[in-house]
């Protein structure tokens, strides 16, 4: 899934004029039912402007909750009924499988380069470019200052060290604070949870030379780490296998929880449910994390209906500045090209983004461009959150998911 928002559960129509190309384009809602911003309304104006400069191009729009649309489009690809376009949150499998454009056949050399070096070349299998960056975001520790106050912290000093964490969980548990640290290990975004405490232990996913290393020793200590210190000692909320980000990000909103690790769309949820909150570099075992999770969603378009100099035309079009700045400003997301950056860096009124700006650079990303990575990202969304329970040896379940993964990378 898409993991730098929460998608509502909302769909799109055929939106716009009649032309001699019909281009189909299934687009992720980033928008929540209680802020009633579905994505739908961006792309109805953006198609509407596009359409009336190019109107021999039409554009049918559908819009698709993030719990259903990367079900939905693997199964028109598998029905060869790809759309011309898709926003999504993987594109390697679809490029590794032959279905996509690639990016230099869609779009002039200036607008290729306006996107930020390191989001395009995870935008790469093989060294060439396939998957289109959409929108981006790192994360940062977020915490409650009311509860770190209540408990006798002190509200401009959050942790830097894992040590740190426990101490203060602690001190929030003994403070009555409903769940000291949310830890969201649930089916939804689990594999991103599991990498923050991994990059603080400086393991991850892949090592140097980009070969999976799920079962580094890095790995297994965070997991044992945060088991013994964090969920057997009752400091998060019970059940972290199960539980989701958006209901420990909801929880957050509503005062429940201490300290959590977060994304830039938590900053507006916290500020509708009145947290007072500070924001910090994620901790790690020894100090402050040396890098973080970035995290893409993609747009990609399918070869299959040969229509690749209208889809050039539209996406140089949504790549515009005006364009791309526009739904970035919506969502409180980070852009994916120089040009919205730096006017995202002279807006005060995200002011609040800066600081994950900052941190983009020098990102920690999944190994996007891996054909394997679907495989892979769901086998650690929905298990790798078990490393929490009494029953589970955490270095036996992630060499299990080493060597799934060497499988499916043909590495055996």
């Amino acid at each position: 899934m898409g993991a730098v928002s929460t998608g509502a559960a909302t769909t799109g129509c055929g939106i716009g004029g009649t032309g001699e190309t019909t281009l189909r384009l299934v687009a992720a809602d980033y928008g929540s039912p209680s802020a009633g911003d579905s994505s739908r309304g961006y792309w109805h104006r953006l198609t509407d402007a596009f359409q009336r400069a190019h109107s021999d191009i039409r554009i049918d729009v559908r819009v698709l909750s993030w719990n259903t649309i990367e079900k939905k489009v693997a199964e028109m690809v598998a029905d060869d009924e790809a759309p011309d376009m898709a926003q999504i949150g993987a594109y390697a499998d679809f490029a590794g499988a032959g279905k996509l454009y690639k990016v230099s056949d869609l779009l002039p050399i200036p607008v290729q380069a306006d996107f930020l070096a390191n989001l395009a070349e995870a935008g790469q299998v093989n060294r060439v470019q396939y998957g289109l960056p959409f929108v981006t975001s790192t994360r940062l520790f977020f915490y409650n200052k009311a509860l770190f106050d209540k408990a006798g912290l002190d509200p401009d000093k959050p942790p830097r060290t894992w040590s740190q964490v426990r101490s203060m969980a602690e001190r929030l548990n003994s403070a009555g604070v409903k769940i000291p640290y949310g830890l969201p290990l649930g089916p939804e975004e689990a594999q991103g949870e599991a990498l923050m405490w991994m990059l603080g232990a400086d393991g991850g996913y892949t090592d140097s030379v980009g070969t999976y290393s799920i079962n580094a020793d890095e790995n297994v200590r965070a997991l044992r780490w945060l088991r013994e210190n964090l969920v057997r000692p009752g400091l998060t909320q019970p059940a972290p296998h199960k539980t989701n980000r958006a209901e420990i990000f909801e929880a957050f909103a509503e005062g429940e929880v201490g300290m959590l690790n977060g994304h830039p769309t938590l900053m507006p949820q916290a500020k509708r449910g009145k947290v007072d909150f500070g924001m910090a570099q994620l901790p790690g075992e020894k100090g402050p994390a040396g890098s973080t999770l970035g995290v893409a969603d993609w747009m990609m378009a399918f070869r299959q209906h040969g229509n690749r100099e209208a889809i050039g035309t539209f996406l140089d079009f949504v790549y515009s500045e005006k364009n791309h700045y526009s739904f970035v400003d919506s969502y409180d997301l980070l852009p994916v090209t120089t040009s919205a950056s730096e006017r995202m860096r002279k807006d005060r009124d995200h002011r609040d983004l800066w600081r994950f700006l900052d941190q983009l650079p020098s990102a920690d990303f999944y190994p996007l461009g891996k054909v394997s990575w679907a495989a892979v990202n769901a086998d650690l969304k929905g298990n790798i959150g078990k490393a929490m329970l009494d029953a589970t040896d955490p270095e036996a379940l992630l060499t299990r998911m080493q060597r799934k993964a060497e499988a499916e990378e043909g590495q055996e």
